[in-house]
């Protein structure tokens, strides 16, 4: 089977993108299941009932996963509560609204995996809960289910990245980064069968500073003076990577990243 992972979609013209480039990827690589990070799709940061519902909906996404921007608006945990296919990040405390992972049916069938973990180096998150473990103990629940299992690991850190790619081998079919809006070249299949890549990037405005516009973020740095930081609109692309896994054993035998330009 074939899963399709989206990097980090940022503000309205990613989510326009993920609209017209999901379908048309769908039907052009046979594509079983589809996962987007949106954590940053309202706005350029956070996440509401409407823009989730938008890309679950007429984008023809099957699950969204995000990071340490979902809380920022409070309707998002109502919603969150009555819609497993939104995932925050596992190892946020007991208490806090949603649900780390879920099992969901593709469209060939067979059931997958999905989990969603969020890095502690460089994050700035307080009263996480470990991500390797957590990870390992919802992981193997889900496995009970189905063999085949996808992990999004939210983070910062190449190097704590990385190592959850190694920790989970031959646990999961991918483990795929996403949060520095900047995709990598390290996509490889790691000795036990879980394909593997660092950040899978950013799904929105390229002409920009990871999807914010130019001149306030290069005066930030200038100057050190607070600014605003606004989505940016030039030269949109989305950002991914196309996952093979055979679904009898969850193994992963292929890993391509994918980059598609949208309108002009």
């Amino acid at each position: 089977m074939k899963i399709l992972a989206v990097g980090d979609v940022v503000g309205a013209p990613g989510r326009d993108a993920v609209k017209a480039l999901v379908p048309i990827l769908r039907a052009k690589h046979k594509i079983d299941f589809c996962i987007v990070n949106c954590e940053n799709v309202a706005g350029g940061a956070g996440v509401t009932p409407k823009t989730a519902q938008e890309l679950l909906g007429t984008a023809g996404v099957d699950m969204l996963t995000s990071g340490q921007h979902i809380w920022r608006y409070r309707e998002i945990g109502p919603y969150m509560d009555a819609e497993p296919r939104l995932l925050k990040p596992a190892n946020y405390p007991k208490g806090t609204p949603g649900v780390g992972s879920y099992v969901y049916t593709a469209r060939n069938g067979t059931k997958v995996g999905v989990i969603n973990l969020l890095g502690r180096v460089f994050m700035g998150v307080d009263a996480l809960d470990d991500p390797f473990r957590i990870g390992m103990k919802q992981i193997e629940e889900m496995r009970k289910q189905t063999p085949v299992v996808v992990v999004d690991m939210h983070a910062e850190a190449t190097s704590e990245k990385i190592v959850m790619g190694w920790y989970l081998d031959g646990h999961v079919s991918a483990v795929v980064g996403t949060h520095t809006h900047i995709q990598t070249a390290d996509e490889r299949i790691l000795p036990k069968g879980t394909a593997y890549l660092t950040d899978l990037g950013m799904t929105g405005p390229y002409d920009s500073v990871i999807g914010r516009q130019v001149e306030p973020v290069m005066d930030k740095f200038l100057t050190g003076m607070p600014n605003r930081f606004d989505v940016a609109t030039g030269n949109v692309k989305l950002c991914g990577a196309i996952i093979e896994v055979d679904p009898g054993t969850g193994k992963a035998f292929k890993i391509e990243r994918v980059q598609e330009q949208f309108g002009d």
